[in-house]
């Protein structure tokens, strides 16, 4: 599986590197809870920052692949991995980002997680035809979320529905039990910037306090993730449904007699170097 998997979705190595400095700022709340706010306004205070968003609208995951520079991160992925993050970098602040309404945040979990991702007959098709959709769907859908909400059947839907409520309070009490009192702010989007700044010790930005990513935006993103490769995603089913015409009509004249098995190896050897070369990532 994974031979073929390396086959018809392989990326690129990603390049060595070693950190400059260490990430100064850990917000460890889950999604949906002002996240994307929280991520403008830290790189508005002047850090540079990571969203989960960052990982899906990257194809190349740059920014990534460059996380040595980063001084903050936020939403899913820190989600995933808080306990690694807490045990490398004892001395980052962390803020806990949350949801005063848990029920409203279940909801919101559900219609974007769920509703506009999970059940996506488009993104589930799409993600067979593009290697951006299929790491991604592999990340978050078969591994990522199924874990994080302790799925018994593999599913982020089971898993949300069933027991999103008491992971949600069992990851907020699990980081307060893991990070000093000093270096933790409890902190909610309607707090807005005077906690935030005092805690970074940052100056109060002449602004207002960013607010973004409503369900609305959400699925206005995920819109725009779909148009961005919708175009490569038809060119590999084209060629794919080409391929396996030719292998199958190739099949159909050997058996006929029409062509013999020298013939056969030949445009079967042509077929599949074509199909090799449709090159799902690009």
């Amino acid at each position: 599986m994974h031979v073929l998997e390396r086959l018809f979705y392989g990326l690129p190595e990603p390049a060595p590197h070693k950190r400059s400095r260490p990430v100064e700022v850990l917000c460890l709340g889950m999604p949906r809870t002002g996240t994307e706010s929280l991520s403008v306004a830290l790189t508005t205070l002047g850090l540079d920052t990571y969203h989960g968003w960052d990982l899906v609208f990257e194809p190349d995951a740059k920014k990534l692949q460059y996380c040595h520079e980063l001084q903050a991160v936020v939403d899913s992925l820190p989600v995933i991995f808080s306990p690694e993050l807490l045990a490398a970098y004892p001395n980052a602040k962390v803020i806990l980002n949350l949801r005063r309404d848990l029920d409203a945040w279940h909801r919101s979990m559900d219609k974007t997680m769920i509703q506009m991702v999970e059940e996506s007959w488009a993104l589930w098709i799409m993600h067979w035809f593009n290697s951006d959709f299929y790491w991604l769907w592999g990340l978050y859908e078969n591994y990522a979320w199924p874990g994080v909400f302790r799925s018994i059947t593999g599913s982020a839907k089971q898993g949300l529905r069933r027991n999103g409520k008491w992971v949600y309070r069992d990851h907020c009490n699990m980081i307060r039990g893991m990070v000093p009192k000093e270096n933790l702010l409890e902190w909610y989007v309607e707090d807005g910037w005077e906690p935030l700044c005092k805690f970074l010790d940052k100056p109060i930005p002449d602004e207002p306090f960013p607010r973004t990513n409503t369900p609305g935006n959400f699925a206005g993103r995920k819109e725009t993730l779909i148009k961005a490769r919708f175009f490569r995603v038809l060119r590999n089913v084209f060629l794919t449904t080409a391929t396996l015409a030719g292998i199958t009509t190739a099949g159909v004249m050997l058996w006929q007699g029409r062509i013999r098995s020298p013939e056969v190896a030949t445009r079967l050897n042509g077929f599949l170097v074509g199909f090799n070369k449709l090159s799902w990532n690009q």
